[in-house]
């Protein structure tokens, strides 16, 4: 991606967190550092230029749908952050591709491990990556969410 797709991954995560804030009660009020109320231009130009953070898109309709990043954590493990397709164009096997294109980055990357945050009550997120190999490895409850933020695995 390029910088100049950053306002329109913005609104791609925003509107694709949105349906999930709404499913489990989760508002700015009672969780302003949550990724669908905290991302913005700002922060993505930070991701983007600081920390070099590879950034893809996936693109149908002559516009972005889809959204991943990921993060360097050590020699060997990457973070998944973000991934995430427009609620109109889920259940299209897009949000496969960009998992499957994210294991083809780490590799790329040397990494062997990739591992992600997801919303712990989310059982139907949680059931999506296990089927594609990520394994539960714990639970973390921070007093400025409404949710317990559960970590996944998966060895590449």
């Amino acid at each position: 991606m390029s910088a100049e797709e950053i306002p329109e991954c913005v609104n791609v995560i925003i509107e694709s967190f949105k349906t999930v804030a709404d499913e489990f009660g989760v508002t700015p009020e009672n969780a302003p550092r949550y990724v669908g109320f905290a991302t913005d231009e700002k922060r993505l130009h930070w991701h983007f230029e600081n920390e070099q953070r590879p950034m893809i898109v996936y693109i149908k309709d002559n516009h972005i749908v889809g959204y991943y990043s990921l993060a360097l954590q050590n020699d060997s493990e990457c973070e998944l952050n973000n991934l995430c397709v427009l609620p109109e164009y889920r259940h299209e096997g897009i949000g496969e591709k960009l998992l499957a294109d994210c294991f083809e980055k780490v590799k790329e990357l040397g990494c062997s491990k990739v591992k992600i945050g997801i919303l712990e009550e989310n059982v139907v997120i949680r059931k999506w990556y296990e089927k594609y190999g990520f394994v539960h490895t714990g639970t973390q409850k921070f007093d400025f969410f409404p949710f317990t933020c559960g970590y996944m695995e998966r060895i590449i």
